[in-house]
C-alpha cells in the first residue's frame, strides 16, 4: 500500500499512536481509517491454527498498559477479584490500555474476567481469548477521532458479546477468527452516552454455534461494513450478520427493527459473505 497522505500525518498525535503500532503489521494509517483495509470480497485466506500458550500468568489486578505491552504469548488469567468468566456486569478487565496503547501477543485464559478495556483509541495485535468471560474487550473512547484496531487472534465460547462498542469512534476488526459466540460487535444499545460508531468487520472467520455479527443502532447514526466474511457451518444462513436496533440511552433493552444489507447502516451485499 502507499504510505499515508500529508493531510493524515496531520491527524492527532492519539491517531497516530495507534496507527504507529500498526505499522510493524504493514498497515497503513490510511488503511485503518479509510475503508482501503476492506478487500474484495472471496479472497482467499487461511484458517490459521490457535498458538500454544508460553506459559501462564496469574493476574490478581488489572494490568494497565500505556505505550506497548507484548505478552510473548503467555497465558494470563484472572485471580482474585478478576477470578471470573460469568456474564455478571461490571467485573474489571485483565487488561486496561490506555489511549494510544497497543496490546500484543497475549493469550487470555479462564477465568477472563472483563476481557480488556480501551481507554481510547488502541491496537490488540494477535490477542487470544480461550474463553471469553463478560466481554472480550471493550472500546470506551469518547474521542470521535478514536481508532480501535483489532488485527489477527481470536475468540471462542462468548455467551453474549465478543466487543462491546461502547465509545465513540471507529472499530476495525480484521483478520479475526470467531466460534461458539452470541455477537462478534454490539455497538452499546443503551449506554448513557451515545455516539454514532463506525463499524469496519474484513478478513474474518466465523464458525457456529453464534447468533450476530454486527449490531447496530441505527438512530444514532451507527454503520457496519462487511466484507470478505467466512462463516463456516451455518449451512441455513441462521447467524445474522447485521442487525439494526433503536438504541437508547435509559437503560432499557433497545428493540430490534431489522436485519440485512440496506445501504445505510448495514453495508454490505450478499456477495460479501461466504458460506460452508
Amino acid at each position: 500500500m502507499t504510505s499515508s497522505s500529508p493531510s493524515h500525518r496531520r491527524k492527532t498525535a492519539r491517531r497516530r499512536a495507534v496507527i504507529g503500532g500498526l505499522s510493524a503489521l504493514g498497515i497503513t494509517g490510511a488503511a485503518v481509517v479509510t475503508t482501503t483495509l476492506l478487500a474484495p470480497a472471496g479472497a482467499a485466506s487461511a484458517l490459521p491454527a490457535w498458538p500454544q500458550a508460553n506459559g501462564s500468568k496469574p493476574v490478581p489486578a488489572s494490568i494497565e498498559v500505556s505505550g506497548s505491552y507484548d505478552g510473548k504469548l503467555q497465558r494470563f488469567y484472572g485471580t482474585g477479584e478478576l477470578g471470573s468468566d460469568g456474564q455478571d456486569e461490571d467485573q474489571p478487565p485483565v487488561f486496561v490500555l490506555k489511549d494510544g496503547a497497543v496490546l500484543k501477543n497475549v493469550i487470555i485464559g479462564s477465568p477472563a474476567a472483563d476481557g480488556v478495556h480501551c481507554l481510547g483509541s488502541c491496537t490488540l495485535q494477535n490477542v487470544w481469548w480461550e474463553n471469553v468471560g463478560e466481554d472480550a474487550a471493550t472500546f470506551k473512547g469518547t474521542s470521535a477521532s478514536s481508532v480501535y484496531a483489532v488485527y489477527g487472534g481470536g475468540a471462542k465460547s462468548a455467551s453474549d458479546k465478543v466487543f462491546q462498542f461502547n465509545g465513540a469512534g471507529k472499530l476495525v476488526v480484521t483478520k479475526f477468527q470467531v466460534a461458539d459466540f452470541g455477537k462478534l460487535v454490539r455497538s452499546c444499545g443503551n449506554c448513557k452516552k451515545q455516539y454514532p460508531r463506525t463499524i469496519l468487520v474484513n478478513d474474518v472467520d466465523i464458525t457456529t454455534p453464534g447468533k450476530s455479527i454486527v449490531g447496530v443502532n441505527a438512530n444514532y447514526g451507527d454503520t457496519a461494513s462487511l466484507r470478505n466474511v467466512r462463516v463456516h457451518g451455518d449451512t441455513k444462513k441462521k447467524i445474522k450478520p447485521c442487525t439494526r436496533f433503536t438504541g437508547n440511552n435509559t437503560g432499557k433493552e433497545p428493540t430490534e427493527i431489522g436485519t440485512g444489507p440496506d445501504g445505510t447502516t448495514c453495508r454490505y451485499a450478499a456477495t460479501d459473505i461466504t458460506y460452508d
